[in-house]
């Protein structure tokens, strides 16, 4: 039995995990490492956010993205974009050096057992743990207008499900949303050889502005102090304090987690889009219809207006929504009693990101409607790291001995379907 199994081993999950096998617990981790970077993200996009603000978390500080940019001759500098392809590459060699294993075997159930909880796996072999980490990425929250529902892979996808764009050369593709993820896949598709509009419900596009030297004088930097998040005092405080969001009170965490840090496009995207792509602004998409293989589109603009659009294909980056209940890995009996917080879907976590279900933690989006907007960014490994392995030695703690010797693993007699990690 280990004292803790993490479940997913993108940047939270190695991040917890390197923090866990520096206290001396009994780790194990399961999930491919960093497979939403690797898997769900379209060649030639670049990291949003600045280097600095971007590492995974160990305890020493040692496994920084410089550190590993320096060790190979690259360059991770402030206002600089980087590549998203290096660091995927920096996760899987912190992966590498910090973690002491990573299973990539996939995870279709978490459950109670005897001392804890049984994590099977889909080859059928029951794990037994003391407590559970939870960091399962976005995949499983991936957000589809219901409009496109119905509509075959083959004319509407989220953005998510596309590493090469170049397999729309030459069609018409439409974009829906106004954030990073739509207008960096436009401006790939166009540059793919494809013929790509936006199509948002925003009356405009915001751009962030090229952020600010971080050596500035004393009275420049009180007026706009640099943060994890971007510049300014509603980014700090999202980014460096959590624990304050934390206590506030559950109605308004949410509020927060929904409408803080909203969509915008990174400032040097701007000239790949703007008198680049077609951009139609303030349009609800209010249905979606098959025409011949191509795709008939109803729009509503906010002044009644109703617009017909044709299209070969439609890509909805309209991002993720935290909803336990669509964490199929997890037994229905233990959704079942876990408190959601505030008017979110999202489990309510603790101060150390433990559930109402003792010995159960979260980590990453589906924490964010308790800890703030810093969970849905890489920013917020190294807090929730460092926190949650603290609650998982205070649950160790205060458990019983376990009744059973330790074990890699049994074979279970159950068999499901299996559900995908983030």
């Amino acid at each position: 039995m280990y004292d803790l199994v993490v479940v997913g081993a993108g940047p939270y999950g190695l991040s917890i995990a390197a923090h866990a096998a520096a206290a001396g617990i009994t780790v194990r981790t399961f999930g491919r490492p960093m497979a939403s970077w690797r898997d769900h993200m379209p060649e030639g996009m670049f990291l949003k956010s600045e280097p600095w603000s971007s590492n995974l978390s160990d305890p020493a500080g040692a496994h920084t993205l410089a550190a590993y940019c320096a060790r190979r001759g690259l360059r991770a500098e402030h206002g600089r974009p980087l590549p998203l392809d290096v660091f995927t590459d920096y996760g899987l060699w912190f992966g590498e050096r910090a973690v002491p294993r990573v299973d990539e075997e996939r995870i279709v159930c978490v459950r109670r057992g005897p001392d804890g909880f049984l994590v099977e796996t889909a080859e059928g072999v029951a794990h037994g743990a003391r407590t559970v980490a939870l960091a399962v990425g976005v995949m499983p929250f991936v957000h589809v207008p219901g409009a496109l529902r119905a509509l075959p892979r083959e004319l509407a996808t989220h953005s998510s499900h596309h590493r090469d764009l170049s397999v729309f050369r030459g069609r018409d593709v439409t974009v829906l949303g106004a954030g990073q993820a739509a207008l960096e896949t436009a401006a790939l598709l166009a540059e793919c050889g494809a013929h790509p509009r936006v199509v948002a419900r925003a009356e405009r596009v915001n751009w962030n502005t090229p952020p600010q030297p971080l050596r500035r004088g004393p009275l420049r930097s009180l007026r706009e102090p640099h943060s994890g998040l971007g510049t300014g005092w509603s980014s700090w405080v999202w980014a460096e304090l959590p624990w304050a969001v934390r206590r506030l009170p559950g109605g308004l965490r949410a509020r927060i987690a929904d409408t803080a840090l909203g969509p915008a496009g990174a400032w040097w995207l701007r000239d790949r889009v703007e008198s680049r792509i077609p951009v139609l602004l303030g349009h609800r998409l209010r249905a979606a219809v098959e025409t011949g293989g191509t795709v008939r589109l109803t729009l509503e603009s906010s002044r009644g207006t109703v617009t017909a659009l044709e299209t070969d294909h439609v890509v909805a980056a309209t991002g993720f929504r935290p909803d336990v209940g669509r964490l199929e890995l997890l037994d229905p009996a233990v959704r079942g009693v876990l408190r959601t917080a505030g008017t979110s879907r999202a489990p309510e976590v603790g101060g150390c990101f433990e559930s109402s279900l003792p010995g159960l933690f979260f980590a990453g989006l589906l924490t964010a409607p308790s800890f703030g907007p810093a969970m849905r960014f890489v920013h917020g490994a190294g807090f929730t790291a460092e926190r949650l392995v603290r609650g998982v030695r205070r649950r160790l703690a205060a458990q019983p001995p376990a009744t059973r010797r330790p074990v890699p693993g049994t074979r279970s007699r159950r068999s499901r379907a299996a559900a995908p990690l983030g």
